[in-house]
């Protein structure tokens, strides 16, 4: 079946809504309205997709009239202000900040994992953070075979997780230290914090606030997030979430610990298997995820995969993902996909 499909995208100037954008004509979504919002700041400019001029528009409650499918990604005030007036006149809302993951009538969804969520929805659904999209990609299938007891994580995250400002911040202070000058960081690791510092030659082990516990917001996402998707509260998620000098793609040192045990070439079937996986785990001939390769990609990359010295049950994998794509962008599409499957829409 066809019939019109229309499609607004709130948002629409930063970083992640021009991959949204791209990721829809990639996909060969089958719009025939696209309406470009965006805060007062960014209204009346022009975007040229395939040719064809759109005027990107200031953001109202009447915007999303008519609608069929919201994307949002213009941060979680803009979604607590926008989301229920748009799903009032209509729309579905895939949104790609934090506002509503952890909402219990809200589902988190990443299709590879958890797609039947979608019919639980009531108008909402939440994209989760990027990285926690890329490891439970990588940890769902090895969860529902194995039973995953424990995570500990450590991120190595790219500038354009903190948005395009971060990724000019990186290249700025890149420049001065390699001219011999003193770097200027205004914005890492929290823009709204006092003290701020390079990330060119440099590495900040802390991404967003920290909470009482000693860990940030970022990894406490990570934490809760992983809980919600997976279905199970009882696997213990230790993450440390770092700051690279990388622009895109997101990289994880990922151990797990399974209650079952497991054959480490059957890891690899279930991974070369999974969908939406990558699997490059070649040592002898050095072939193993990398975020410079990453980028651009829809997949989630592993490898690395090797047993634990010291646990039985314990795994170690390295997993790779283009943060702006697979961490929003396209899985927000692929949610959207959902939709069009629901409806019985074909491209």
């Amino acid at each position: 079946m066809s019939r019109p499909v229309r499609v607004a995208i709130l948002g629409a100037t930063g970083a992640v809504g021009k991959a949204m954008i791209e990721t829809l004509l990639r996909r060969k979504f089958p719009f025939t309205t696209l309406k470009l919002l965006a805060s007062a700041r960014s209204a009346g400019q022009v975007v040229h997709i395939q040719g064809v001029p759109y005027t990107v528009e200031e953001a109202t409650p009447e915007s999303f009239a008519d609608i069929d499918v919201a994307l949002f990604s213009a941060g979680g005030d803009i979604s607590l202000r926008f989301a229920k007036e748009a799903v009032a006149r209509g729309a579905l809302v895939i949104d790609n900040t934090s506002a509503y993951r952890m909402d219990k009538s809200v589902p988190l969804i990443v299709p590879e994992v958890n797609a039947d969520a979608f019919s639980t929805h009531q108008g909402i659904i939440a994209n989760p953070n990027c990285s926690t999209i890329q490891m439970v990609v990588a940890l769902a299938p090895l969860h529902r075979r194995y039973h995953i007891r424990r995570i500990v994580v450590s991120t190595y995250q790219a500038a354009s997780g903190a948005g395009e400002r971060a990724i000019e911040e990186l290249r700025e202070t890149s420049r001065a230290i390699l001219d011999g000058r003193a770097p200027e960081p205004s914005l890492l690791p929290v823009a709204k914090l006092k003290n701020h510092y390079p990330l060119g030659f440099n590495v900040i082990p802390q991404i967003d606030v920290f909470e009482e516990n000693g860990f940030t917001k970022e990894e406490m996402k990570m934490v809760r997030e992983t809980h919600k998707i997976l279905g199970d509260e009882s696997i213990a998620v230790t993450p440390t979430a770092v700051r690279v000098p990388v622009v895109y793609g997101h990289s994880e040192a990922v151990y797990i610990e399974t209650e079952l045990p497991f054959v480490v070439d059957d890891v690899r079937t279930l991974l070369r298997d999974a969908k939406g996986v990558t699997l490059q785990d070649d040592p002898t001939r050095q072939e193993y995820p990398q975020p410079y390769f990453a980028a651009g990609h829809f997949d989630v990359f592993v490898g690395r995969i090797r047993r634990d010295l010291y646990a039985e049950n314990g795994l170690n994998l390295w997993i790779v993902s283009d943060n702006i794509l697979k961490g929003a962008a396209y899985n927000a599409v692929q949610i959207a996909e959902l939709w069009l499957r629901q409806e019985g829409i074909t491209a």
